[in-house]
Parts: C-alpha cells; sequence; structure tokens
C-alpha cells in the first residue's frame, strides 16, 4: 500500500500554513443583509429600517452576527476550490463555525478576506479541515474572524 493509498481522502495536507490573499471585495448591502436576516429568523428592525439602526448608533442597517459566513465562505472558495486543495465538494460535511466579531457589519460596508489554512488532520476516514478567515474593511481594519471546519469524508463514509 503506497503512502496516498493508505490516506482517507485527497487533501493536499502540505497546505498547512498557507494563506489566500483577498481576491475579491465584498460590498455589503441592504437587501444583502435583509435576505440573511430573513433565513436566520432575526427580526430587529436594525436589520432592516435605516433610521432604527441609526437610532441605535450604526451607520446603516447592521448585518446579523451570522452574515460574516457569507463573505467568508466566498473568500473561502480560493482554497477550497483549487485543484491542489485536493477537496471533492460532494463529500464535504461542515463540522464547525465559530465568529469572533471586532466590530458590527453594516450596510456599505467594503470587506476583504484573507483565507488562512490552520490545520488539516486525517482521522477515522475522514479530513478535518480548519481555515481562519480575517474579513476586514476597506481601511483594513480587523472587522470579523472566521474560524470554519470541514470534514472531508473519504470513500464509503
Amino acid at each position: 500500500m503506497t503512502a496516498s493509498s493508505a490516506r482517507p481522502t485527497s487533501v493536499n495536507t502540505t497546505l498547512v500554513g498557507r494563506s489566500y490573499a483577498p481576491t475579491e471585495t465584498y460590498d455589503v448591502s441592504r437587501v444583502k443583509i435583509a435576505e440573511m436576516a430573513r433565513a436566520t429568523g432575526a427580526g430587529h428592525p436594525a436589520h432592516f429600517d435605516p433610521d432604527a439602526a441609526w437610532a441605535l448608533g450604526y451607520a446603516d442597517v447592521v448585518a446579523p452576527p451570522t452574515f460574516a459566513v457569507v463573505v467568508a465562505q466566498r473568500a473561502e472558495q480560493a482554497y477550497v476550490g483549487s485543484a491542489e486543495a485536493g477537496i471533492d465538494f460532494s463529500r464535504v460535511v461542515h463540522a464547525e463555525e465559530r465568529f469572533s466579531h471586532h466590530r458590527p457589519i453594516v450596510a456599505g460596508d467594503r470587506l476583504r478576506t484573507t483565507i488562512h489554512v490552520d490545520k488539516i488532520v486525517e482521522r477515522a476516514g475522514i479530513t478535518l479541515v480548519t481555515t481562519r478567515a480575517e474579513v476586514a474593511d476597506a481601511d483594513d481594519t480587523p472587522v470579523a474572524t472566521v474560524v470554519s471546519t470541514l470534514a472531508v469524508r473519504g470513500e464509503g463514509r
């Protein structure tokens, strides 16, 4: 049995420590915030009504905390979608997501995200891939950190 055939999946474990620079800017809109708020059941008026958001001191409507995943997952495609990563997305199960917010995301933000491959662990026929998305605004000020773990199932799993 070769080393490659003994591995549970085809995920390239040599990419730990690699970073992927921002490839696009995500323009946060009122429409996208409202869509996410509706999808997650976040009903606070500050997610939909600029006047309600302004009354709370925000520059515009404020995104629900989970909105950061929208930005992070788009940027994560630079790694996950690359042939070099070796990730068969049809075999992926989302295992964990953690958010650290440095400030709320509001409509009008222009966000850029750097993806870091923090850890890849193989065990019991799966490969756990942990990435960290560092989301920053147009001034390069940190906005959020999203840590995501994907479980990539091996054959027969």
